[in-house]
């Protein structure tokens, strides 16, 4: 009891439970609560202890007190207790908004917070239980020295899972709590297209905005010529861009960039196509970040421009006139993600050249420095093995990995070693899927393939995971199969029975993830 009381001291700052004490400790603390405590999660701060805890499936948080009115600010069942003749309060809550709420306003680290131009990895979490398992890796892979961004979600999986954008921030908070985590960390409100997002994304708390013009971009300019091109430039926003076509071309045209190993001059025809092409995204981003300034005023926040999800690829000359604008225009940002050569398709290894990708990507990140620094981001990131040592090479510190569907792949590989027979229904229920679901990504697997595999007789399901159609089959479906309640609740069952059986397979799988950009 004598740690327990050095942790319950009036000190306002974190005192975390000793490695050497843990065991005994949370022994004592699980037979007082009635629930299974995670050792990592134990903390004291202002006299009360606070830790968190499974009864059968359900989290809860436990915070133990001196008295009830200093834990009054919590929902839950209180009782006194009695420890080496000691009277304190106990009281076990659910792990809901308001308490999450609580412990923000107690605990400093349970707050995201801006990373800026650190290296750094959006670890999107689908399902709200992945958490541990990147903080599993992140620790094992110190030396890669990424900075997590745990909470990630854009609004599109938000619809198709069926959470909002708090439900997403306060899971991640549960589970940083949870493996005690008290390094910074960041909050992406992801793939944001028009204001409204904004103002739901601000009021939930997030401090990494990525805005995705790509509805903006005008991929039909790289076939204009002549007089078509010419009209569709002359009717660009430019009261909106706060210029003019005869500003921009005197602005930009010939004008000589500077890149340090090369230096290029922009011809007037290569200004007009990327204006053409990206001015209408630019104006999109300009009015979605000041309505951003607008709403959070002068709290920090980072910014992302992403227009990798276009058809054609950015051009440096285009990448140029994106900089430049946005920077004449004011816009501040920490990482853009240009679209690059080759394939980016979700879940799987990059798709073509890596010579003519490395040279892509040297040329992307020479206009960042020219016009930031800011960091280059790798979207659809996840999986992309052979393009993580091209990343650290080039941009070293300056990147940013954002990973997302392939956490819910791994919960697919947990659920096919726990459970096979619902693994086998999971999957052919997005074989049935698969054609319609894919609409919205861009994948090329082949769902024959995969039935042809299933009907095999190989005994262990789990490694279909590393089949490049059936990765594709199951990553695209997912909304679909957690929409299904015949599906859903026994999945989210299965993974939450075999919680550490998930935390390892994404332990191992995203070390293979951090590895590469180790310092």
């Amino acid at each position: 009891m004598e740690t327990l009381n050095r942790l319950m001291s009036e000190r306002t700052d974190p005192q975390w439970l000793p490695d050497g004490a843990r065991s005994e400790a949370c022994a004592r603390l699980g037979a007082l609560s009635g629930i299974d405590v995670y050792p990592q999660s134990v903390v004291g701060v202002g006299g009360v202890l606070y830790f968190l805890g499974r009864r059968e499936n359900e989290k809860l948080l436990g915070a133990l007190a001196s008295g009830e009115s200093e834990i009054g600010s919590f929902s839950g069942e209180s009782k006194g207790v009695t420890l080496d003749g000691k009277e304190f309060t106990l009281k076990v809550c659910p792990t809901d908004h308001d308490n999450a709420e609580v412990m923000r306003q107690r605990l400093a680290f349970l707050n995201p917070k801006p990373l800026g131009l650190k290296k750094s990895a959006g670890l999107g979490d689908r399902l709200g239980l992945a958490t541990p398992g990147h903080i599993l890796a992140l620790r094992a892979e110190t030396d890669a020295q990424m900075a997590p961004i745990f909470a990630q979600q854009s609004m599109r999986e938000n619809a198709r899972t069926g959470r909002t954008p708090i439900d997403v921030l306060d899971d991640a908070m549960w589970c940083v709590l949870q493996m005690g985590w008290s390094d910074p960390w960041g909050a992406d409100a992801d793939h944001l297209k028009t204001v409204e997002d904004v103002d739901l994304c601000t009021r939930s708390g997030y401090t990494f905005y990525t805005i995705d013009p790509g509805d903006h971009v005008d991929d039909r300019a790289a076939t204009m010529a002549g007089a078509a091109l010419e009209r569709a430039f002359d009717e660009l926003p430019w009261e909106q861009l706060e210029s003019s076509p005869k500003d921009l071309v005197a602005r930009l045209a010939e004008k000589q960039v500077d890149l340090g190993e090369e230096s290029v001059r922009l011809g007037k025809d290569e200004v007009v196509l990327a204006a053409v092409k990206y001015g209408r995204a630019v104006a999109h981003t300009l009015s979605m970040f000041r309505r951003l300034k607008e709403r959070l005023g002068d709290t920090p926040f980072d910014l992302e421009v992403s227009v990798d999800e276009t058809e054609q690829v950015t051009s440096l000359a285009e990448h140029i006139y994106i900089a430049e604008e946005l920077k004449r225009l004011g816009v501040r940002w920490v990482s853009m993600a240009p679209r690059y050569v080759g394939g980016f398709e979700k879940g799987v290894d990059y798709i073509g050249d890596l010579d003519e990708l490395e040279r892509d990507f040297r040329r992307h990140f020479r206009v960042s420095q020219a016009y930031g620094p800011y960091k280059l981001s790798l979207h659809s990131g996840s999986d992309k093995f052979s393009v993580y040592p091209i990343a650290a090479k080039v941009a070293g510190e300056l990147v940013h990995l954002k990973t997302a569907g392939t956490s819910y792949l791994e919960a697919l590989r947990a659920i096919a070693r726990a459970d096979d027979e619902l693994f086998r229904r999971i999957l052919h229920f997005a074989l049935e899927r698969y054609e319609t679901d894919r609409a919205t990504y861009h994948v090329s697997a082949d769902a024959s393939k995969v039935e042809a595999a299933l009907q095999g007789s190989q005994q262990d399901l789990s490694g279909m995971l590393d089949d490049f159609h059936a990765r594709q089959v199951t990553h695209v479906t997912f909304g679909s199969v957690l929409a299904n309640e015949s599906l859903c609740e026994p999945f989210f069952a299965t993974l939450k029975a075999n919680e550490t059986l998930y935390d390892e397979v994404l332990d191992v799988h995203f070390r293979r993830h951090f590895r590469p950009f180790r310092s």
